[in-house]
């Protein structure tokens, strides 16, 4: 039986789901982590054959050497992480472990988004006008050669954390102050457009299973506007314009960084005149009930489809892609504890064969902070066959749909 020791095996949310995987196509997964297995949730301690402790994931040495002191004798055959800020962890492990999987080097790239963006662009394919800077200073001077409007991010961020706009010099000083704790930004051109995923299951190199999902509106908007409900939108048709030019860029990013196995995650923009432009990659899976919009889309399990890549290096069955799937998140108005829903009923009697999972805040709950969670205060599922009905079904949940808070 093949011996997998998974990092952080509680968090993000759906990491439990990810275990559970490992276990359903025939491995015994150890958990690593803070905290003890009894401080684990359920639904993740009862899947784990051992646990084992770490004062702090963030001490990467202690960590290393805690685990292959652990592992002596424990006959581990690989070790996986799903959350963006271990995974150049488990590849150090890897490393000292001598176990197969992304080593250092590859790793690396995906977690420093100027060196990812500087091999891209040796290899020809198009990212934003981009620079990385460690002063005020240096911010300011890359600004002003790329121009203005630009993005200012953390190297190593995940996902729009920490991400800021800036349209005009005089906005510096405000981004600047916000990103005092950060160490390094890359400071990039802004690009108008459309904004899609390009989601991967690879084993050996080769890509075995592949998503593309839009986002309405594009990131940076839905975290600057508390009114809008952000959707992300898996797609049936990988035929379709965006969706061919996701796949071409997708597939010359995964080979240019030599990504070989594993998760991938992908954003890129599409432009008014058609440019494909490429964002950034992660090498994990998507956040925000992403990979359960792709489970929707195709009926199958991508999390299972996930363990069999890095367990066999194939799959056991292909994902077919039958609908179009959207997970619709919603905000509610107001401070406080949620009082009421509105809305939801009317859905339900209108559209209830197309809505798969409704999970909102119960009402009495205290309302989550919008700024650090997409997740905000619930979130609506649907699918349908034909996009254009999807996204009507989609947008009139986001308009009529309302949760309001109080107190």
């Amino acid at each position: 039986m093949t011996r997998i020791l998974l990092i952080a095996p509680a968090f993000p949310a759906e990491m439990p789901l990810f275990a559970r995987a490992l276990l359903d196509a025939g491995a015994e997964v150890i958990g690593l982590g803070e905290g003890t297995r009894e401080s684990l949730p359920d639904d993740v301690a009862s899947r784990l054959t051992d646990f084992w402790s770490v004062p702090s994931i963030w001490d990467e040495d202690e960590v290393v050497r805690a685990a292959v002191g652990r592992a002596d004798g424990a006959s581990l055959d690989r070790v996986e992480c799903l959350w963006e800020p271990g995974v150049l962890l488990a590849a150090r492990v890897r490393e000292a472990l001598g176990l197969p999987g992304m080593n250092v080097e590859k790793t690396t790239p995906f977690r420093d988004k100027g060196r990812m963006k500087s091999i891209l662009d040796a290899a020809g394919i198009r990212t934003p006008k981009h620079d990385r800077a460690r002063t005020e200073s240096e911010v300011r001077e890359q600004a002003e050669r790329i121009g203005y409007p630009v993005i200012i991010k953390p190297i190593a961020g995940a996902g729009s954390l920490d991400t800021h706009r800036v349209d005009r010099a005089d906005d510096l000083p405000t981004v600047l102050e916000k990103l005092r704790h950060v160490e390094e930004v890359s400071v990039e051109e802004f690009i108008l457009g459309q904004e899609y995923t390009y989601d991967t299951i690879c084993a050996k190199g080769d890509v075995l299973f592949e998503n593309v999902s839009w986002y309405r509106p594009e990131v940076l908007i839905a975290r600057t506007e508390e009114w809008i409900s952000p959707q992300t939108v898996a797609l049936r048709d990988l035929e379709s314009e965006p969706a061919r030019k996701a796949r071409e860029m997708g597939r010359n990013v995964l080979r240019a960084l030599g990504f070989e196995e594993g998760f991938t995650h992908m954003e890129w923009f599409l432009t008014p005149g058609g440019e494909a432009v490429f964002g950034e990659i992660a090498c994990r899976p998507p956040g925000a009930r992403s990979v359960d919009i792709m489970a929707q889309a195709t009926g199958g399990d991508p999390y299972r489809a996930w363990a069999e890549a890095i367990l066999q290096g194939k799959l056991s069955s292909p994902l077919v892609r039958s609908h179009n799937a959207i997970v619709i998140f919603k905000r509610a108005r107001g401070q406080g504890r949620i009082t009421r829903i509105e809305g939801l009923d009317e859905i339900r009697a209108k559209y209830g064969e197309h809505l798969v999972g409704v999970d909102l805040l119960p009402v009495g709950t205290p309302r989550r902070n919008w700024k650090h969670t997409l997740l905000s205060d619930g979130w609506i599922t649907l699918r349908h066959e034909d996009l254009e009905t999807a996204i009507e079904i989609a947008d009139t949940i986001a308009r009529e749909v309302q949760i309001f808070a109080a107190g």
